[in-house]
């Protein structure tokens, strides 16, 4: 290419990046009434991120579609909007989709980040009724204080590993609430918790998590979620083994919350959904493995939804799949202002 030509080429790059148009992020604290008195002792004042598509502050008349976003165990906000380095930068993402063509709208992410590193987004006397505060608390506040499309079809949900699973647990429960679910990766689908875990075993007190390895951790957080118990201080929950024996009323408990275990009882619910959208990396072996069994549910039941297994592992291309799926999806899906 010649210098001036190289020269206009860079000149109309410079250009368009600054031409395009970005949101503005909110931190703001919503109180969940459903996460009072929870016996992790976790603040019912939770803090969360508030996309605002780039023509909100200059079209006061206009609403907006509400995407709410749900992230992975031991992740945060800080994390997930670019406040910390991490494999996905949301508000960034978001400007990409809609430079790309995607209409605009809101997105929602609360931090669901717990003493437990993860609220798994169950209801639970230890951990709080996460799904409620979700599904009801979150809601209603951001169509309080926000320009939203107050309405079931201007509504979204997606959520990645542990957001994936909180996803399709609120979701399928839900459908008086949302019209489109998107899982990414969704963790924890199956039944689990039948090989014992020493090291959980090992933890005596809340303040030896944050120590602990990843596998530990998703553990206790999944006790205190799944099989809380008030009577068991300080954790507050029962593991499904003791003394490395599987304990089978426990065990049964973690079944219980397993989307594929759950899923036959909501065919109905789902198939009331505009849109469903799920995939998984084909490095992402396990869990890739749990999404393709939810294809062959929905598909044996006729519940319509989009599947994709693609080229990647759990975390390297998420920010893609926001950007290129997971938003172009939702922009279809979500109902317009008339």
């Amino acid at each position: 290419m010649r210098p001036t030509l190289l020269l206009l080429a860079f000149a109309a790059a410079a250009l368009a990046q600054t031409d395009t148009p970005h949101g503005t992020v909110q931190r703001i604290q919503v109180h969940g009434k459903s996460l009072e008195g929870n016996l992790e002792g976790d603040s019912p004042d939770r803090d969360v991120a508030v996309y605002l598509p780039p023509s909100y502050a200059s079209s006061p008349g206009r609403r907006y579609p509400a995407v709410y976003l749900l992230h992975g165990f031991t992740d945060d906000v800080d994390h997930w909007w670019g406040v910390k380095q991490h494999f996905v930068n949301v508000p960034a993402v978001v400007d990409k989709a809609l430079a790309a063509g995607a209409r605009e709208m809101i997105v929602v992410m609360p931090n669901a980040f717990t003493r437990y590193q993860g609220s798994m987004y169950s209801n639970s006397p230890t951990t709080g009724n996460w799904e409620d505060y979700v599904a009801t608390d979150l809601v209603a506040y951001i169509d309080a204080h926000y320009r939203t499309i107050p309405e079931v079809p201007a509504r979204g949900l997606a959520g990645h590993s542990m957001g994936g699973y909180g996803a399709i647990r609120i979701g399928m429960k839900h459908p008086e609430v949302y019209s489109s679910l998107y899982l990414l990766s969704p963790c924890c689908m199956a039944p689990g918790g039948d090989r014992p875990n020493a090291r959980a075993e090992a933890i005596q007190d809340p303040t030896e998590v944050a120590q602990a390895d990843f596998g530990t951790k998703a553990a206790l957080a999944s006790a205190a979620a799944w099989s809380p118990n008030p009577a068991n201080p300080p954790l507050f929950f029962d593991l499904p083994w003791k003394s490395g024996e599987v304990r089978r009323d426990i065990l049964a408990k973690w079944t219980a919350n397993a989307p594929l275990a759950q899923i036959d009882q909501y065919i109905a619910n789902l198939k009331h959904y505009k849109a469903i959208g799920m995939d998984a990396g084909d490095k992402d072996i396990a869990i890739a493995a749990t999404v393709r069994q939810l294809d062959e549910i929905l598909t044996r039941y006729g519940v319509r939804h989009a599947f994709e297994i693609y080229s990647g592992d759990h975390v390297n291309h998420v920010a893609d799949r926001l950007e290129t799926k997971v938003l172009p999806f939702f922009s279809a899906a979500l109902m317009r202002v008339p």
